[in-house]
């Protein structure tokens, strides 16, 4: 009973472009990003797919609108895949958050498991988070296949999970804009079946820090 998940890192956004802190503000796609959704659309269209969970956040909203229209399906929408909450960073640019919070800004690119931005999440829980999303959901749906819309982190997340890779490794792997990322589900043992597919894309971006 071989679950399917196609997980999918929402278009990109102006603040995407310019290297500046989403996490869970409500930012909208730009131009690039509203025609990389219907390039997704347009890829998937012949794919056949159960059921399509979302996050909330309009940026992926707006990414999984076009598929869901042409796949006839209604997206299931839930905070619980969410981008991580970056608390006082949000807003800033990379290099700002590193000028006007040195020390916090070292914690962060260390990847101590335990720092949550004062007023944000900590990569342990949002690992957590993450990971019993897409467990639960991947538990709803034995044997089927799923769509799954969300954020870079999330997808960051759950490959670490299934890979087994610590989360205070340094990131080795890319999580472009509108990219397409398989996992196979079989009880417990979850394998990366194709990462990073942009075969259908003229542009992607990958701004998120190691």
């Amino acid at each position: 009973m071989t679950t399917h998940l196609c997980l999918i890192r929402h278009g990109e956004t102006e603040w995407n472009a310019a290297g500046r802190i989403q996490g869970q503000l409500d930012v909208p796609l730009n131009a690039v990003g509203l025609a990389q959704a219907d390039a997704v659309a347009r890829e998937l269209a012949n794919e056949k797919f159960s059921v399509i969970y979302c996050s909330d956040l309009i940026r992926v909203r707006q990414t999984a609108a076009p598929t869901a229209e042409i796949l006839k399906l209604s997206p299931h929408y839930t905070d619980k895949l969410r981008e991580r909450h970056y608390g006082m960073f949000e807003t800033l640019t990379y290099a700002e958050a590193k000028e006007k919070h040195p020390e916090a800004y070292a914690q962060f690119k260390d990847r101590d498991p335990d720092f949550d931005f004062t007023s944000g999440e900590s990569l342990k829980d949002f690992y957590h988070r993450s990971v019993d999303c897409v467990s639960n959901i991947t538990a709803k749906h034995p044997g089927e296949r799923v769509l799954i819309f969300t954020h870079g982190g999330v997808l960051e997340m759950v490959r670490r999970f299934a890979l087994a890779i610590n989360i205070s490794a340094p990131r080795d792997f890319e999580i472009p804009n509108a990219a397409l990322n398989w996992i196979e589900v079989d009880g417990d043992d979850w394998r990366v079946a194709m990462w990073a597919s942009q075969t259908h894309l003229a542009d992607t971006l990958d701004e998120l820090p190691g």
